[in-house]
C-alpha cells in the first residue's frame, strides 16, 4: 500500500450498493488530486447480483488503478430471504460485525500516514471505531443539503409525537432551510410509530451523522445555499452546535473519454444520439434499481408515442412487489416484446431507442442531443443532469427522491413534477404533455436556461477560487489543525 511514498492515506469507507460506492469513488478522486493515497474498505456484498454488488466493485476497482481497494476478510451474512427483519435493520447489523476487522485493519496503518477517516452516512457504527483509535472522522452525506437539513432537524419533531407522521397525510411540516415538506414525502419508514424499530434505528443513524467532525455534502453552496445556511443557524437543533458542513460538490462521474475513444467501444445508444438534433431527445431512466409495474410501462409507450418526440429509454423487468426484500433480487433482462404495445418499436423506429440494460447515464445525460430526462429523482442522477444542464420531469419511487422533488421544483428550478405517481399510474397523456412541455413549450424554454445556468455555476464551484474548492481546502485544514 505504501508504493515508497510519504504520501498520507485517507480512508473512504461506502456503505452497500452502487449509490453509494459511486459517489465515494468520484470523492477519492479529489483526494487524490489534493496528493493523498486513497484506501477505499469494501465488505463482500451479502447478495451477488449481476447489475450491483461484486460486479460493479470490479468495474469500478478496475477504471480506478489510482484506489486502492480493501475488502475486509468476510463474515457469514445474513439471512435475508427468510428473516423476519426489514432489510436495512439486517443490511446495518451485517456492517456493525465488521467493525472488529476495520479496527485491525485501521491498527495496521502507520498513524503519521493516516489523515482521516471519511465515513458513508449508513456507517455510523464506524465512529466507535474511530474514537477509540483516536482517528479524526468525518461523515460523507451523498444527498443534498436539503435532505440533510431535514434529517437533521427530524428526531426533535418525531421525539414530542407518540403517533407516526403517516397520519399527517401531505400537511406540509416546517423545517429550516428547505421549503415546507409534505408528510407524505419523508422517506416512507419514518412515516410509522416513532417506537418501531426500524424507525428508531434510522432516527439514530440520522443524528450520528453529525456527532463525526464534520459532514462533507455533495452539493454546492449556490444551488442549495438556504439548507447550508441552516446548519449554522442555533435553532437547526435547539440546544446542540453542529459540525461544519462542507460543500464539496457537484462529485459526479466523467463519463467516457470523448469522441475519439474507439469506435468499437462506443455504446449503441451513444451513436444514436449522435445522429439526434440538438436538444431533441428525452432520456427516461429510473436509476440502478427503479423499475416499474408493466401497466405503467405501457403507459410511458403510449405517451411517447403520442407525442412524437424523440426519446432514449431505459426499459427493467417490473418489479415483483412492494416487498422491501424487491431490492434484494436480481431481475433478469426484459422481454420488450412482452412488456411493450404490440408494434410499439417498429412505429417509434428512427425516433426512439429503447435500452434493457445498463445505460451509461453520464455520457448520455451530456450528449448534445439530450434535451430531457425523466428521473426518479436520486441525488446522484439529479446531479448529473444539473453538471448537464438538462432540465427533469420528476417522477421519484423512493427513498428521499419525494424530497429531492420538492426541492428540484420549488427550489432549484430545475424540474417539473409528474403528478400521476402519486396515485400510482402516470398516465399517457400527462406523459405526452410534460415532455412537450419542457422540449417545446416557453415554459420548457425557461426551465431549460434555468438548467443551463445551474451548469455554470456548477462548473464555477469546482473551480481554483470556487465555493466547492474552497470548503474542501477549509475541511483539509480542519482535519490538520485535529491532528496538530
Amino acid at each position: 500500500m505504501d508504493n515508497g511514498s510519504a504520501k498520507q492515506t485517507v480512508v473512504l469507507i461506502p456503505g452497500g450498493g452502487v449509490g453509494h460506492v459511486g459517489p465515494m469513488t468520484q470523492l477519492a478522486k479529489v483526494f487524490l488530486d489534493h496528493g493523498f493515497d486513497v484506501t477505499m474498505v469494501l465488505i463482500e456484498p451479502p447478495i451477488k447480483s449481476t447489475d450491483s454488488g461484486a460486479s460493479f466493485i470490479e468495474r469500478v476497482a478496475a477504471s480506478n488503478p489510482s484506489i486502492t481497494f480493501h475488502v475486509l476478510p468476510p463474515i457469514p451474512p445474513p439471512d435475508f430471504a427468510s428473516s423476519p427483519k426489514h432489510p436495512f435493520l439486517l443490511m446495518l447489523d451485517f456492517m456493525c460485525q465488521y467493525n472488529e476487522k476495520l479496527e485491525s485493519f485501521l491498527s495496521s496503518i502507520p498513524r503519521p500516514r493516516l489523515h482521516s477517516i471519511v465515513i458513508d452516512m449508513f456507517c455510523s457504527h464506524v465512529i466507535d471505531v474511530a474514537a477509540k483509535l483516536g482517528l479524526p472522522v468525518y461523515t460523507f452525506f451523498a444527498s443534498g443539503a436539503g435532505v440533510l437539513a431535514v434529517f437533521t432537524q427530524l428526531p426533535a419533531l418525531l421525539a414530542g409525537r407518540r403517533t407516526g407522521l403517516k397520519e399527517l397525510g401531505d400537511t406540509p411540516l416546517e423545517f429550516l432551510g428547505v421549503p415546507p415538506m409534505p408528510a407524505s414525502h419523508l422517506v416512507r419508514e419514518l412515516l410509522e410509530d416513532p417506537e418501531d424499530e426500524l424507525c428508531r434505528t434510522m432516527m439514530n443513524n440520522w443524528k450520528r451523522n453529525t456527532d463525526t467532525h464534520g459532514v462533507l455534502v455533495n452539493t454546492f453552496c449556490s444551488l442549495e445555499s438556504r439548507a447550508l445556511q441552516a446548519f449554522r443557524d442555533p435553532l437547526c437543533v435547539p440546544g446542540r452546535v453542529l459540525p461544519p458542513v462542507y460543500a464539496i460538490g457537484p462529485l459526479v462521474g466523467r463519463g467516457r473519454s470523448g469522441p475519439d475513444e474507439e469506435e468499437a467501444e462506443r455504446p449503441e445508444c451513444l451513436a444514436w444520439l449522435d445522429a439526434q438534433p440538438e436538444r431533441s431527445v428525452v432520456f427516461l431512466c429510473w436509476g440502478s434499481k427503479g423499475s416499474l409495474p408493466e401497466k405503467q410501462i405501457k403507459e410511458i409507450a403510449a405517451g411517447l408515442e403520442k407525442s412524437g418526440q424523440r426519446f432514449l429509454w431505459a426499459v427493467r423487468t417490473p418489479a415483483g412487489s412492494d416487498d422491501p426484500k424487491r431490492y434484494l433480487e436480481h431481475r433478469p433482462e426484459p422481454d420488450l416484446d412482452a412488456l411493450l404495445p404490440k408494434g410499439f418499436l417498429e412505429r417509434t423506429k428512427g425516433r426512439g431507442f429503447v435500452i434493457k440494460s445498463w445505460a451509461p447515464q453520464v455520457d448520455i445525460l451530456r450528449h448534445p442531443a439530450t434535451g430531457a430526462f425523466v428521473t426518479h429523482c436520486g441525488w446522484n442522477s439529479t446531479l448529473e443532469a444539473i453538471a448537464a444542464g438538462v432540465p427533469m420531469l420528476c417522477w421519484p419511487l423512493g427513498a428521499e427522491q419525494k424530497m429531492n422533488k420538492v426541492l428540484m421544483t420549488a427550489d432549484m428550478g430545475v424540474g417539473v413534477e409528474l403528478e400521476g405517481y402519486k396515485a400510482g399510474l402516470v398516465k399517457a397523456e400527462e406523459i405526452e404533455a410534460k415532455v412537450k412541455l419542457v422540449l417545446e413549450s416557453e415554459e420548457g424554454r425557461e426551465l431549460r436556461e434555468r438548467a443551463a445556468e445551474r451548469k455554470k455555476e456548477a462548473e464555477e464551484a469546482l473551480k481554483d477560487g470556487g465555493s466547492s474548492r474552497a470548503a474542501f481546502l477549509r475541511f483539509l485544514s480542519d482535519v490538520e489543525n485535529l491532528r496538530a
